[in-house]
């Protein structure tokens, strides 16, 4: 199997090469070449079995080939419950947030720690990955990769822009990850990371890579937690699921995507975007405006110019297309605030800002819609991350997961950088 460039599919190469690089090589995001469709055999609990049998023709006749049992053993090792919400039948909630961080995250990023790791295995000089986060991106690949040798990791996050909770999962770490708090939000530490691979200087001094999802070793198996939830609803009930997302990046919703595309029975994809509007506005428009974020209370999902649309226009050239393929609806603060005191007092559900978007989303839809469909909502983040928004608003307190509690007894440093590639580099 090869990966090309969403740019330009000459520039190709195979999974060991893509992952390792992060980037292509004219700045492109990797995209698979074929895409083999298959209905796996593995029990839709078995997380880490499906993961083997639907990634095995992606590392065919790769150097990793050899490795993926034990990698997918390695990220695929919490499960990703799908749990029934009201008394419809018909709706279910999709919990991403049972790894070590809390976050839907912590299995991407713990496949590539456990992929890169096995690839770097050898190497003259330590792989340096720079990540990006608007809050849990950092947080996950700090854990995944802390003290894995050979690489080392730096961490930009927005300086006052992510919860407390967040802020001590990206500065807690230590040893081979550090920490850098840039004075400007998520789109200025995106594009510092987008600026250092174009940097020749830095690349010469440095092996350099990302964990964000542009990094297809993200992506890829992020897939396989949307065929474990479509695949338990199809053999229970014979009808396809329906998903709606909370999304920032777009990392997720393409995840999704791509898993429809390989065959995985998924009908309607729903993009629950906040108050940043850039994709609903495209889908609506038709005119891309990629623009200056907006501070909300689903941090994580703070992105005005989203990486990975350019995957999604990749896979959908021509927009009716695209507009087929997914819908997107934008949530402003003041309806997730509501969305989270209401489905407490209906469900007792308790939400996350980030899952609370998507609850809302989905009330949005019409009445057909919602009574024909088995739909899912993606819960990507547990609530006590941002207790100090959710507790005021459920009017109750939350339980600390032992996994979050156990990171406020360590020591926590940053370094606070300006949102320029000078300043980047000689923090480096």
């Amino acid at each position: 199997m090869q990966f090309s460039s969403s740019r330009d599919p000459l520039h190709r190469a195979g999974f060991s090469a893509a992952i390792t690089r992060g980037l292509a090589p004219d700045g492109g995001l990797y995209v698979p070449t074929e895409w083999p469709r298959t209905m796996p055999v593995a029990e839709a609990d078995d997380l880490a079995g499906l993961a083997l049998e639907l990634l095995q023709p992606f590392v065919a006749g790769d150097a990793l080939a050899a490795e993926l049992p034990g990698i997918s053993r390695e990220a695929f090792n919490f499960p990703a419950p799908l749990r029934a919400l009201g008394d419809s039948g018909r709706l279910a909630v999709l919990e991403l947030f049972h790894g070590p961080t809390a976050a839907f995250k912590d299995f991407g990023a713990r496949f590539l720690a456990a992929a890169l790791t096995r690839a770097r295995q050898g190497a003259a000089r330590p792989l340096k990955i720079l990540v990006a986060t608007s809050g849990d991106t950092g947080g996950a690949v700090a854990a995944a990769f802390h003290r894995h040798s050979g690489i080392e990791v730096a961490v930009l996050f927005p300086h006052g822009l992510v919860s407390p909770t967040q802020q001590r999962q990206l500065t807690c770490w230590g040893d081979n990850v550090r920490s850098f708090a840039v004075r400007g939000s998520f789109d200025d530490c995106q594009r510092l990371v987008k600026q250092a691979f174009g940097d020749a200087a830095l690349r010469e001094r440095f092996e350099l890579s990302s964990a964000n999802s542009i990094n297809l070793g993200r992506l890829l198996p992020q897939t396989v937690y949307y065929w474990a939830a479509s695949l338990r609803i199809w053999r229970t009930h014979g009808e396809p699921a329906s998903f709606v997302i909370p999304s920032g990046n777009l990392g997720n919703a393409t995840a999704c995507v791509w898993a429809r595309r390989l065959g995985a029975p998924i009908d309607a994809i729903v993009l629950a975007h906040n108050a940043n509007r850039t994709v609903p506005d495209y889908l609506e428009q038709g005119v891309l405006r990629p623009r200056a974020s907006v501070a909300t209370i689903s941090s994580a999902m703070d992105v005005g110019n989203p990486s990975n649309l350019e995957r999604l226009m990749a896979l959908f050239p021509d927009l009716p297309a695209l507009c087929a393929a997914v819908r997107a609806l934008s949530i402003d603060d003041d309806a997730t605030r509501e969305r989270i005191r209401i489905d407490f007092q209906r469900y007792g559900q308790v939400w996350c800002p980030h899952s609370a978007v998507a609850a809302e989303a989905y009330e949005r839809l019409s009445p057909a819609e919602r009574a024909h469909g088995r739909w899912v909502l993606v819960a990507t983040a547990h609530p006590a991350k941002f207790r100090e928004i959710v507790e005021p608003l459920i009017g109750a307190a939350l339980t600390m997961p032992q996994n979050l509690a156990r990171l406020f007894d360590r020591p926590s440093s940053c370094s606070e950088i300006e949102a320029t590639l000078a300043a980047l580099k000689d923090s480096l």
